[in-house]
């Protein structure tokens, strides 16, 4: 009898043993949790060590020149060809003129100029890539023999033979070629700006195409002594 009174259990016991049991149970459990934690640890140094070592090359714009990019002041926009006719009106662009181009994109508005009036023209842009579309471009209008593309910082141009100076660039840089404008530029001589002013140089005139402005001004006659120095 006593050995079978031993093999009943009192609830105490149970409880205990089950308790024990549990225990067990929550260590394995925070074993497994730690060895997973260092497993993915490991992987994710791995993976960083990997995209360390297989990244892949930044993306950048193509040159095709084997050479570091310009720094361009102004991106390149392309003025519609009805701006260009105008900006050519305006400046009432004949034979006899030349025509400078600052920022001279793909050369539209000098070959304009020559293959409609006859004029000569010069396109100035520190992209090598515009210039070589702008020479392209001018063999295929017939005009090559008349206009010629420099790839060239637009300050450093000299302007000196301009009779007309189109431009299409931001208000900044126009300010800032207005003492280069007025130092270089003959009496006589037209500057077209499409879209942006010369600050308060005042326009001699203004027209409006398909809500594009475009302002005209004409280098007046300088004092003596003043040669040199913006009015």
């Amino acid at each position: 009898m006593r050995r079978n009174r031993d093999l009943i259990e009192s609830p105490g016991l149970t409880s205990l043993r089950r308790c024990r049991n549990h225990d067990l149970i929550e260590r394995v459990r925070g074993g497994v949790g730690l060895l997973c934690g260092l497993v993915a640890l490991c992987c994710i140094i791995f993976a960083g060590q990997g995209q360390q070592k297989f990244r892949l090359p930044e993306r950048r714009p193509p040159l095709g020149l084997g050479q570091q990019a310009p720094h361009l002041d102004v991106p390149y926009v392309p003025t519609p060809p009805e701006v260009v006719d105008a900006m050519l009106r305006l400046a009432a662009v004949t034979k006899d003129d030349v025509v400078y181009d600052l920022g001279c994109g793909d050369g539209r508005i000098v070959i304009a100029a020559a293959k409609k009036y006859g004029a000569r023209g010069v396109g100035v842009d520190i992209d090598p890539q515009r210039i070589r579309e702008a020479n392209e471009n001018a063999r295929k209008e017939g005009v090559a023999d008349r206009v010629r593309f420099v790839q060239q910082d637009l300050f450093q141009t000299d302007i000196h033979d301009a009779t007309v100076v189109t431009l299409y660039l931001l208000p900044d840089v126009n300010m800032r070629l207005r003492p280069k404008l007025w130092r270089e530029l003959r009496p006589g001589a037209r500057v077209v700006s499409h879209a942006f002013t010369m600050g308060d140089w005042e326009p001699e005139k203004t027209i409006d195409v398909n809500g594009r402005m475009i302002y005209l001004w004409t280098i007046p006659p300088k004092r003596v002594g003043s040669a040199g120095t913006e009015r």
